[in-house]
Parts: structure tokens; C-alpha cells; sequence
């Protein structure tokens, strides 16, 4: 029986057993004297009288018996087998039959968790995916017969377990698997042991289940149930082709459902910054943690079987906005009573933290922060997931499809009501599934956005909305797609206020917003740009038809009545990869006149600082800049920023806003610009020093340098490698102009393979740094 052992007895005890003593061998190492010989004495004489077969006499050739006598025991008997217990059938049909104990083969290394994908997860608990057959082996008090005993399985899950919302199941035996729904069939028997082998269907309830076994004789009769001392866990399965969430590529599951780190993009279009981000879904706990939440958004445990209704609670669930979800968003740059967002490097800590707090909201997340712990819940439950950014994220506040900027009759920004706002980049998931609650074609990736921007029928969610349906602009599908397709393919209009109030439309900027939209590469850490996957090629034919179907929908259905003609241009660029930290800004601007005739205008620039969202803080640099055009000509503005003007205005992600607007005199043309930079902060940079083994001490040395030429105070390190060393966090204190400061890190390595090691910087004055290394970690 499980848990049992048979107790060997010592074979070496002569006489325990009858016939089990076979006499003793006995080597003997015989020596011959020629010259000693050794006369026989009167006890010899008498002994050899009294036992003659046992001492012989004596030849003439005289031997003398040595004292090297090597005994040999002979092999250990086998241990009788006992005879199994014969049960006849008058005697199985007398005594009930009772369940004993459940094994369910949940080893992580066993055969339930190796086929179903879940041997990466922390512990021994039995994880399946639905769909899919599993084991489990019964010990009964005597042998199971199929004439005279009868048995079912009882699966339950929710507070209020109903037959009739497929949360309380009842699993008959068959004698062969269908594959069409929840059954069992007996795989081998074996004495009073049998295994079982146990199907679920594909549109299976997910989430804990607790396990009853009921037997009753055929013949009717009292019956009992033996409740499983252990639950299992349930999830979606990929690798079901009747799950909706089925993807058909290999490496596409391996990096969208089994991949525990991953890449977040983030910075401007023309300088786009990367980080390296601890999803750690099979980390001890995080199950646990998911499970909670979908408990904590009290979702009835009927709808846990549909990913779309999953994937709609966890986009409200994951911010704390209205439900006291899983982060509290701050864009306020004041993080005193919690973690800054760009000091998280995972979501382990996170979803820990929520769990073991019971469902207190965790300080602060922010876009980047709300698409990892997504895509961390949803990889865990078993959805294929990824975070994608967005760079010129629109934010449709009207649902207008369009983004609008409002100015005075004198080209002045008005601020009440300029709500609309293109965020430098945001960041969001896709998951893939199926929709049959949509037309043909319109499955595959989904966009969902747990940042809480908008409400959705009440709550604080976005999607999950069809990219397909994104694509050729059927805004109309749910769920949200009309403010997902503003973030990536609204035109940006530019209003002048007329003297009676209204409003006329004076400039279309056609290319504003949804560029570079990227997400890690499968199976590398490169950068995937998608931008393909959301919208037509910009400018194209087919776009442009997109946006003007999309508009139709929108609350400004005819803003595309009345094309306007331009024949200048106004654009920005930078070099290489833009302006560092600690440096003057340098930009270019580029005045291009595509008419025969010369043309004039007053080009009024505004510098802003801005948070990535969008927002402005203020604007602290304005300027006029008269330009004269010659007939087809190009001409080049050097712009620059100096360190001292905008040292003492950024915020978090040390963004800034150039806005440009004039009027060309000969046509009353209005020309707009608006071009989003950032200064680029500096790396953490971490060398592993030593031999990476498991289990023996390695160290890594993190090395910082201060861009900036004033003190940055109050610097910490926070540090986290999964397999490699828990996240913690290291205080380095104030770091002084342009000073280099170096840490070394010490750990002990508990998992083979490839590993990273990832750092970031928390400090006030001073965001989004941070390092990752590569480590290689051996077998010991």
C-alpha cells in the first residue's frame, strides 16, 4: 500500500524459518610440515574415541590444520511471498467496497505533469489543462469487480458547486474513453489497487477542484464516499485543439504560455528603451495568486470556462481602480507610500504581496507594471500572452476615433479642452483565442489593456478586442475596439476656434499616432515590430479607407467630408539615437516647400515637459522662428535645448513635447507639428563573476555611473534573478555628480539552464535604469 513498507528480517538468524539454514562452507588454507609434528594428546586420544567423525586419525602424512578459517554465509533466502487473498463471489458481494486513500500521481516529475505542461510549476500539486486525459491510482480494502461494485468520481468547484453550471461534475466509469466529456476508465488493476484514467472535455471550468470517490454495490444498497485529502487545479490548454486558446506553433507556446521572462518597450518611437521583465508564473505561489484573484473578482466559477469572460475580469481586476484590484496606478511622481513603477522588475513580489495582504491593493503600477503582472496571470492560467507597446499611443477620450487638439483664433492650445492626449508609448497585451462570439476571422490575438484609462460598461477594463477587426477598422465588435483602434490608427485633427465660438478644422496629421508597435521576439530577445498585425501600411489605400469606415462610428462621423490641400510641410528629426540625460537636446527641423512659388511663415515652437501618458506638466521654453521658402526648397533649423533649461522640470519618464504651429501668409495654410523626445538614461551594467553551479556561491558585480552633474539622493538597487536569487532590494545612498558607484552581489544559484539576473535603479531624480545579464547555471 502507498506509504507502507515490508520490513526485510535478518536471513542471517539460522533456524527462523524451517529449511532456510543451509550448512555453513567452510575454506580451509591446509599448510604441510615435514619436519614438526605434533603428538597426539590424552584429551585429543579420548575425544577422538568418544566423536570419532569428527576427528579422525592421523595418516602417516601428518597435516596441520590452521587457524586461517574464512566462514562464508551463503545468500540470503528470498523472502516467501505470501499467497494473495482469493475472494470468491459471494464474499466480494458480502463485504462493501471502500476507497482507502487517493494517489493523484501529482510527482512534477510524473507523467500527469510532464504530458499537460505544468512540471515548471513550484511544488507537487496536481496541474492539468483541460481537454486532456490525467491518472490517478485508488487503494481499496479488496478487489474491484465490475459485476458486483459500482463507482464515480466527484469533481467540485466554487462555493455553490450545481450540476446544471458544470462546477459540480460527476464521472461515470466506462470501458472506453470518448473524449467527449468528463469520464473514466479503469487502466490496470491490481489487487486492491486500481489506476484510473480520467478525461475532461475542452470547455471545462477552470480553477480548484476538491475530489470525492463514491462506491455502491451494482445490486443497490448503501452507498460511500471517501473525500480526497488533496484538490487539483484546472487550466486552459494550448495544446487542445478543442480549447479555444489553442496555438498551433510549438515555439509559440514555448514563449507566449511557458517562457518566464520576457521584454517591455518603452521611450519614444525614435528611441525606443527596452527592459527585461520576471513574469515567473511557475514560481512558488503565483498559482495560488491567480487563483485568488479571479476569487477576489467574484466571478461566478460557471463563467471560468469561456478565456474571453476570464480575460475581460482580469483586464478590471488586475487595477485596483474600482475593485480593489490587484495595483494601485500613480502617475503623481510622489510614491512615498509605496514601490515607484519603474522600480518593479517583475510581478512575482506583486501578485505575492496582493495575495498575502488578502486582496490590499499594491502601490504603484503604471502601464508597463499593469501588461507585465497581465501577462504573468494569464501565461499562468494557461492563455498565450505577450505585452505589446504601442509608441504614440492615442487616448481617445470622446469616442471620436479621431485625436483632437483645440486651438484659440490666435493658435494658442487650449488646455480645458484639449483632453484628448498621445501618449509617447503605452503598453498593453495581446492574448490569443479563438472568438466564436464573433464573425469568421476574427480570432487570433486579442488586445486587452488592464491600465485604467476608460470604463467598459461601468469598470475600469479594455478587450479583449479582435487585432483582425482593429485591422480593417469593424470597430463595432466587442469588446472595446473603438478606443484600441484611436491608440493605434486615429488621425490627429487640429481645430481653430472661429470668432462665434465654433470650430473649424484647419490641419489632419494622417501619421500621429500607433507607430513601432513591438513585442519580444519569439524564442529571442529581440524586438518584434507588429505594427502590421494592427493597421494597413500607413498611408496606404487600404488605411486610409480603414479610418474612414472606423470614423463612421465614431461621435465626429463626417470630420472626413472635406480634403484640404498643402504644399508645406513641417517635420522634426534627431540623430542617432536622440539627446542623453545631463546634455543639451539637439533637433532638427525641417521646412519643406513643394510648390513653385515662395512661400513665408512664423513658425511658433513650445517646449513641454510631459509624463509618458501624455499629459503635460508645463511648458517652460517657448520661441519664434521666421522662415522664407524659395520654390521647391528644403530648409534645416538647428533647434537646441539646453541642460540647464529643463534639468529642474522632468518627471518620471524625462519626456518632453516640441509643438510647433504657423501660418503660411501667401496660402493661410496652418501648419502643426507635435514631436515627442526623451533623453536617454544609462544602463546598470552587471558582470557575473565566477562559475555559474548550482549550489555553489557565485557573485555579480552591477556598476552605475551618474549622467547627471548633481547628486542624486537616496539611490537603491533592486535586484531579483529567478533560479538565481530572490528579489531584494540594495541600499547604495547618495551617488554625486558624473560618480561611478559599483556593487557586488553574492548568490547561490538553485536551477540549471538560462538564466537572467536583472537590476534597476529606484531613485527620485533618476528613472527607467536598469541592467540584465545573461547566466548560464550548470548541473553541480
Amino acid at each position: 500500500m502507498p506509504g507502507e513498507r515490508l520490513t526485510a528480517r535478518n536471513m542471517a538468524d539460522v533456524g527462523r524459518f524451517h529449511g532456510a539454514a543451509p550448512p555453513t562452507r567452510v575454506e580451509l588454507t591446509i599448510h604441510k610440515d615435514e619436519e614438526k609434528k605434533q603428538e597426539e594428546g590424552g584429551c585429543r586420544r579420548w575425544f577422538r574415541k568418544m566423536c570419532p567423525c569428527c576427528c579422525k586419525q592421523q595418516s602417516s602424512n601428518t597435516y596441520d590444520i590452521t587457524d586461517k578459517v574464512e566462514v562464508v554465509k551463503p545468500p540470503a533466502p528470498a523472502l516467501p511471498k505470501p499467497e494473495p487473498q482469493k475472494w470468491d463471489h459471494n464474499e466480494m458481494e458480502d463485504m462493501m467496497l471502500l476507497v482507502h486513500s487517493v494517489d493523484l500521481l501529482s510527482s512534477q516529475t510524473g507523467q500527469n505533469r510532464q504530458e499537460h505542461h505544468t512540471d515548471l510549476f513550484h511544488g507537487d500539486e496536481l496541474i492539468i489543462r483541460r481537454g486532456q486525459t490525467f491518472q490517478m491510482e485508488l487503494e481499496l480494502n479488496r478487489p474491484f469487480s465490475a459485476d458486483t461494485d459500482k463507482l464515480h468520481l466527484d469533481f467540485r468547484t466554487g462555493p455553490l458547486p450545481m450540476v446544471s453550471k458544470g462546477t459540480h461534475i460527476t464521472v461515470p466509469l466506462v470501458n472506453e474513453l470518448m473524449d467527449e466529456g468528463w469520464e473514466a476508465k479503469i487502466v490496470e488493476q491490481n489487487g486492491n489497487k486500481i489506476k484510473l484514467s480520467i478525461n475532461s472535455p475542452a470547455k471545462a471550468v477552470i480553477g480548484l477542484y476538491g475530489l470525492s470517490v463514491t462506491t455502491q454495490p451494482q445490486k443497490g444498497g448503501p452507498a460511500s464516499t471517501h473525500n480526497s485529502s488533496k484538490d487539483l487545479v484546472m487550466l486552459f490548454n494550448p495544446w487542445c485543439e478543442e480549447d479555444i486558446v489553442f496555438l498551433d506553433d510549438e515555439e509559440e507556446r514555448k514563449e507566449y504560455v511557458l517562457n518566464d521572462t520576457g521584454r517591455l518597450y518603452y521611450g519614444t518611437e525614435k528611441q525606443i528603451g527596452a527592459r527585461t521583465w520576471n513574469f515567473g508564473q511557475f514560481h512558488e505561489g503565483i498559482l495560488q495568486a491567480c487563483l485568488f484573484v479571479l476569487e477576489k473578482s467574484e466571478m461566478p466559477p460557471s463563467g471560468r470556462s469561456d478565456p474571453v469572460n476570464v480575460v475581460r475580469v482580469l483586464s478590471a481586476m488586475i487595477n485596483a481602480q474600482d475593485d480593489l484590484g490587484v495595483l494601485a496606478g500613480n502617475w503623481s511622481g510622489d510614491y512615498s507610500e509605496g514601490v515607484s513603477p519603474t522600480a518593479w522588475s517583475g510581478s512575482v513580489e506583486i501578485l505575492r504581496k496582493y495575495h498575502a495582504a488578502n486582496g490590499t491593493p499594491v502601490n504603484y503600477g503604471q502601464c508597463w507594471v499593469f501588461s507585465g503582472v497581465t501577462t504573468t496571470v494569464l501565461r499562468c492560467l494557461g492563455i498565450p500572452a505577450r505585452s505589446v507597446t504601442n509608441f504614440q499611443s492615442a487616448h481617445d477620450t470622446d469616442v471620436s476615433l479621431t485625436t483632437d487638439v483645440y486651438f484659440s483664433e490666435d493658435l494658442e492650445p487650449i488646455e480645458e479642452l484639449n483632453r484628448d492626449s498621445v501618449w509617447n508609448f503605452h503598453v498593453w497585451n495581446d492574448c490569443w483565442m479563438a472568438r466564436p462570439d464573433l464573425p469568421p476571422g476574427n480570432g487570433g490575438w486579442q488586445a486587452v489593456d488592464s491600465t485604467p484609462q476608460e470604463t467598459s460598461q461601468g469598470t475600469f477594463r479594455c478587450g479583449p478586442a479582435s487585432v483582425n477587426a482593429i485591422r480593417s477598422g469593424q470597430v463595432y465588435l466587442k469588446h472595446d475596439t473603438p478606443f484600441v483602434f484611436a491608440e493605434v490608427n486615429s488621425d490627429k485633427i487640429y481645430w481653430q476656434r472661429n470668432v462665434d465660438g465654433t470650430f473649424r478644422q484647419f490641419h489632419s496629421e494622417r501619421k500621429a499616432v500607433g507607430h513601432n508597435i513591438s513585442t519580444k521576439a519569439v524564442g529571442s530577445d529581440e524586438r518584434n515590430d507588429i505594427t502590421h498585425l494592427y493597421k494597413h501600411l500607413e498611408g496606404s489605400e487600404e488605411e486610409r479607407i480603414t479610418v474612414e469606415t472606423a470614423s463612421r462610428y465614431g461621435s465626429k462621423p463626417d470630420v472626413y467630408c472635406t480634403p484640404m490641400a498643402e504644399d508645406v510641410s513641417v517635420n522634426v528629426k534627431m540623430d542617432g539615437e536622440g539627446p542623453r540625460m545631463g546634455t543639451d537636446a539637439q533637433l532638427t527641423i525641417e521646412v519643406k516647400n513643394l510648390s513653385s512659388q515662395p512661400r513665408r511663415t512664423t513658425l511658433h515652437s513650445q517646449v513641454a515637459v510631459m509624463y509618458y501618458t501624455g499629459v503635460l506638466k508645463g511648458t517652460f521654453k517657448k520661441d519664434k522662428i521666421p522662415v522664407e521658402l524659395m520654390p521647391n526648397e528644403v530648409k534645416t533649423i538647428n533647434w537646441v535645448l539646453p541642460y540647464q533649461q529643463y534639468q529642474d522640470q522632468l518627471v518620471d519618464q524625462a519626456a518632453l513635447m516640441l509643438t510647433l504651429s504657423g501660418k503660411v501668409s501667401e496660402t493661410k495654410q496652418v501648419l502643426a507639428n507635435q514631436t515627442t523626445f526623451r533623453l536617454r538614461t544609462p544602463d546598470l551594467s552587471i558582470k557575473p563573476l565566477g562559475d555559474a553551479i548550482v549550489g555553489k556561491e557565485m557573485a555579480a558585480k552591477i556598476t552605475f555611473t551618474n549622467p547627471l552633474p548633481k547628486t542624486l539622493r537616496g539611490v537603491i538597487f533592486r535586484v531579483e534573478g529567478l533560479g538565481l536569487q530572490k528579489g531584494h532590494e540594495v541600499f547604495v545612498g547618495d551617488v554625486s555628480g558624473h560618480a561611478t558607484v559599483t556593487v557586488t552581489e553574492h548568490f547561490v544559484p538553485a536551477q540549471p539552464g538560462p538564466r537572467k539576473l536583472v537590476a534597476s535603479l529606484d531613485c527620485k531624480q533618476l528613472t527607467q535604469v536598469h541592467g540584465v545579464a545573461d547566466v548560464m547555471v550548470r548541473e553541480n
